[in-house]
């Protein structure tokens, strides 16, 4: 009797998460580490339903690891616009996603470079980062108010930004208090209770 081998099928989750490119390797950093690109408002949350952990998972384990290889490598975060309702999967999908990483790769992974957090982001962080996420990952996170600091770390040729991200930056130029949480953005902070899929209440950290 002949055996067979099984074939990796891409699931349709799969496809429409690679087709959103939300997660993308682009090019290296300054010291020539690969940079995974990771766009919130290109996610697509409200299609993937409950499917969004399945769909990270499986495409940081067949499109994503495979193309930095053996590399070090960082990852850009792009904020800008995301919503709750449209375009972030929860972060218990963003933990289990990375949590299910390979050891070595998370050893290779050098640095998160969070752009455009706002004060919300950073004060939930700040407050539960370290009950959600391992020591190893929140160490690693970097808060980049504007794209000009994340030039510090990699060359703008290097990184492809979206519309989305350079929008929100020329906004924070003009409107600088929304930093700060003092004027508030067109849309609100994502880091609510329905969002982290965790009892506590954190509705006060939304913005007005």
């Amino acid at each position: 009797m002949v055996g067979t081998v099984a074939k990796d099928v891409t699931t349709e989750p799969e496809l429409l998460l690679e087709r959103s490119r939300a997660i993308t390797v682009h090019g290296s950093d300054k010291e020539g580490r690969a940079v995974v690109r990771i766009v919130g408002e290109y996610f697509p949350a409200r299609a993937l339903g409950g499917r969004a952990e399945e769909a990270l998972k499986a495409h940081l384990r067949k499109r994503v690891l495979p193309e930095v290889g053996e590399r070090e490598f960082v990852v850009v975060y792009m904020h800008s616009l995301v919503d709750r309702g449209d375009n972030f999967p929860g972060l218990g999908a963003i933990r289990a996603a990375y949590e299910c990483l390979p050891a070595a790769a998370k050893e290779r992974l050098r640095a998160v470079y969070f752009v455009h957090p706002g004060i919300q982001a950073r004060l939930f962080f700040a407050t539960f980062g370290r009950f959600l996420f391992s020591s190893g990952l929140y160490e690693k996170l970097r808060y980049m108010s504007r794209l000009e600091y994340l030039w510090a770390h990699i060359d703008k040729g290097e990184l492809e930004v979206p519309e989305c991200a350079r929008r929100h930056d020329d906004e924070l130029e003009r409107r600088p208090l929304m930093d700060y949480g003092i004027e508030a953005a067109d849309r609100c902070s994502v880091f609510d209770a329905a969002s982290m899929d965790t009892p506590a209440s954190l509705r006060s950290l939304r913005c007005s």
